[in-house]
């Protein structure tokens, strides 16, 4: 078995991102007694709001790169589009537990979805082009509706495009003769959507957080309600792939799967190797959250078994409800709310996060509309 390399407090965190995700990363570590520093290019972001230093340079930037892995014990990540040369050099200098295998494949859907293919686990049927020409001939063998993607970037719908019918060919053709790398996959009519989040340690433990239903809106995770309305075969078929899924790419810390269910089948869909937004539920509704597990894994401390307290729904706060959830927060105490500490509201920018826990599901239901209420 690999031995934990282990680092105590109050040793030094590095963080490459400073958004949301980072944040909550570091109020966890502090919490436990670590030191953060966060590499982000805009001054004051949310992380460096709660960290012990901060270095002001594009993610990158070698020398920048350089002087985080010098300052740090150990380097975790926000987000997957780290640069790779980067995350090489990092783990090269045995600071990255995570490695670099796990940001290579999450950042190409090509990739993501080959090795989700070899592994045998279940995927919508899907091809890979690199020009219209290519994708006309691709889209003869699908059948409607599908949906296009670049093979790399894009997040919360964006680089993507729904083709309903074969009047949508002309337009598929255009955005794949001008992204290049595309994927196009098989639209899964679901029942609903999952999150399979776990975290796994560096000497291959795994521990899974309840599994999560996911609602979007406009292609932004809208809410999260756990546990999930799933059956105990839903349940398996889902856990035994994410478990599968993290063996073969030697996950290190918290790892999120979105899967879809259809009937009593699942289809993976995207992953992302770092903590994830339908997993901020844990922070108030189990004995341990998705960072604080993400924390003790990359430090090479043994994991909590994981409890939920009580049944819990998340809902995102955007830019354009920030000042009805301000309005609530004074009027009522129902809700945890979580904000980011983001510069600007912006339309459909994720600025926070209330989650609502109690007995029941539907004493959860009662207080998010009693929140809705007060919000007017």
């Amino acid at each position: 078995m690999k031995t934990n390399k282990t680092l105590l407090p109050p040793g030094m965190i590095g963080i490459i991102g400073g958004g949301q995700l980072g944040r909550m990363m570091a109020i966890a570590a502090r919490y436990m007694g670590y030191k953060i520093t966060v590499l982000d290019p805009t001054p004051d972001c949310p992380t460096a709001q709660v960290a012990d230093k901060q270095i002001i340079a594009a993610y990158d930037d070698m020398d920048a790169i350089k002087e985080l892995t010098e300052i740090s014990d150990v380097i975790t990540y926000e987000f997957e589009n780290v640069d790779l040369t980067a995350a090489a050099y990092i783990e090269e200098q045995g600071k990255l537990p995570q490695g670099a295998l796990a940001l290579e494949i999450t950042q190409n859907r090509e990739k993501e979805k080959q090795l989700m293919k070899d592994a045998r686990l279940p995927v919508p049927a899907f091809s890979v082009v690199t020009n219209g020409e290519e994708c006309r001939k691709a889209l003869a063998d699908f059948a409607f509706p599908s949906v296009i993607k670049t093979c790399r970037g894009g997040y919360d719908g964006k680089g993507q495009i729904k083709l309903m019918s074969e009047e949508d060919v002309d337009v598929a053709v255009d955005f794949a003769e001008e992204n290049r790398h595309c994927i196009i996959e098989q639209w899964i009519r679901f029942d609903k959507e999952i999150s399979v989040v776990f975290t796994r340690a560096q000497s291959g433990e795994i521990t899974f957080f309840p599994i999560a239903e996911n609602d979007h809106k406009d292609h932004i995770l809208f809410k999260t309600t756990v546990p999930a309305g799933i059956n105990e075969t839903i349940q398996k078929k889902a856990l035994e792939a994410a478990g599968k899924l993290a063996e073969k790419i030697n996950v290190v810390g918290t790892f999120a799967i979105e899967m879809f269910v259809q009937g009593e089948n699942i289809y993976l869909n995207e992953m992302a190797p770092r903590p994830h937004n339908s997993g901020h539920y844990t922070i108030e509704a189990c004995n341990v959250s998705q960072f604080a597990q993400h924390i003790r894994a990359i430090c090479g401390l043994p994991l909590t078994e994981v409890t939920l307290h009580n049944p819990a729904t998340m809902i995102n706060i955007l830019g354009e409800d920030l000042e009805n959830v301000l309005q609530a927060m004074a009027k009522t105490n129902d809700g945890f709310i979580h904000l980011y500490g983001k510069a600007e509201p912006k339309v459909k920018r994720k600025m926070g996060h209330v989650t609502f826990i109690a007995e029941t599901q539907g004493k959860v239901a009662q207080q998010i509309s009693e929140f809705e209420k007060a919000a007017r």
